[in-house]
């Protein structure tokens, strides 16, 4: 039986104590639905039927009604002005806790988040992470950076396989076409391919042209659109040093691992690959427990880089190395890196490290741990 999922219920009663109004963003098929649902003593509305959007033509009139409870306004996109909704409830009925889904396109619109600037909380759901794996009672990391982290992908008892591209379908038809108009699909979906199968790899949009069959601008507009729907990561570079390090040229990560592995032809998972998902399962654990999207990356002119870059402040930059084994780790590039900026943390982050522990390097400490210890450093 698949328990409630804690970690989230508990940042979602923890965000009501902030603000009235949460938006709860992620893709389709992440769990935003059973997630409100499982939360207690809601009322739940569906937008996609009809008679709730004729409960809620008029905001203030359905307001009213519900002073004091917490509802649950889910694919509020359907409506035909959500913001508007949220807004005078986060004005005018501070009482009412709402929590709102709907499609990543709405959220990712400069007209919803200008409306509702400093009047709600977001919420990011991102794919399964390790919390998860303990609330649906299979903690099997194999099983998970195979199948991805999405829940009817991860719980399915035979491979998903068609599911993955039922999705992508149903990304472009509900998601793309709705907001970006986009026209020319099979260019779309050719990006969208591609990228998965490079996914944590430097982007150069130049690369995508031909076998896309579009110019370089519209595959960086391409990128924006997958970037803004959280559809891929874009890890930019961090640099203030310019003359020797790499300022351009990201890194972008699929999403999922699982559909990461679709894209990339992989029945089994090898050895050697599971290193290279457990990086993208780090980010993604970083991503959902921080709720930051600014994570960057480091590399120079002579090659040497690190995983990850999270910069707290001018002075303070935390540098994460994602390994398969503590005795993978290399200090070389980690030593470049520091001689430019010597404060912030060091942590090595590994599948094999069950308790936390600490080596010296010439002068440089490093903090061996595991997922949860590299949340609690962060």
């Amino acid at each position: 039986m698949i328990k409630t999922r804690q970690f989230w219920l508990k940042l979602i009663e923890d965000s009501w104590r902030k603000r009235s109004v949460l938006w709860l963003s992620g893709v389709r098929r992440v769990g935003k639905t059973f997630l409100c649902r499982s939360l207690p003593d809601t009322q739940y509305f569906d937008c996609e039927l009809p008679r709730t959007r004729r409960l809620l033509e008029d905001p203030e009139n359905f307001l009213e009604n519900w002073k004091g409870k917490r509802l649950i306004l889910d694919e509020i996109h359907r409506l035909a002005n959500p913001s508007e909704l949220l807004k005078i409830a986060a004005d005018h009925f501070p009482d009412i806790k709402i929590i709102a889904t709907g499609s990543s396109t709405l959220g990712a619109s400069s007209r919803f988040r200008d409306t509702l600037t400093g009047r709600k909380v977001e919420i990011w759901l991102t794919p399964m992470i390790s919390d998860d794996l303990m609330d649906f009672g299979r903690t099997d990391m194999m099983h998970r950076l195979h199948r991805g982290g999405l829940p009817p992908f991860f719980l399915a008892k035979q491979s998903p396989e068609r599911d993955f591209q039922e999705w992508m379908d149903a990304f472009w038809a509900k998601d793309i076409q709705e907001l970006f108009r986009l026209e020319r699909r099979y260019s779309f979906s050719r990006f969208c391919e591609l990228l998965f199968a490079q996914s944590g790899g430097v982007f150069e949009a130049t690369k995508f042209s031909r076998p896309c069959s579009a110019s370089r601008t519209t595959i960086s507009n391409y990128l924006a659109v997958l970037e803004a729907t959280f559809v891929v990561h874009v890890i930019r570079p961090f640099s203030t040093h310019r003359a020797i390090e790499i300022v351009s040229a990201p890194k972008v990560y699929g999403f999922d691992t699982g559909f990461v592995c679709h894209y990339k032809g992989w029945g089994t998972l090898r050895s050697e690959d599971l290193g290279f998902l457990r990086e993208h399962y780090v980010l993604n654990e970083i991503q959902a427990k921080l709720q930051r999207r600014d994570i960057r990356t480091w590399r120079d002119k002579q090659r040497h880089e690190l995983d990850f870059v999270l910069q707290k402040n001018p002075q303070d930059v935390t540098a994460v190395e994602c390994k398969g084994s503590a005795g993978q780790f290399d200090p070389a590039n980690l030593k470049v890196f520091r001689r430019l900026y010597p404060h912030g943390s060091n942590l090595v982050v590994a599948q094999d490290i069950d308790e936390p522990f600490r080596r010296d390097y010439q002068g440089m400490t490093v903090d061996f741990v595991g997922l949860k210890g590299l949340i609690s450093a962060l």
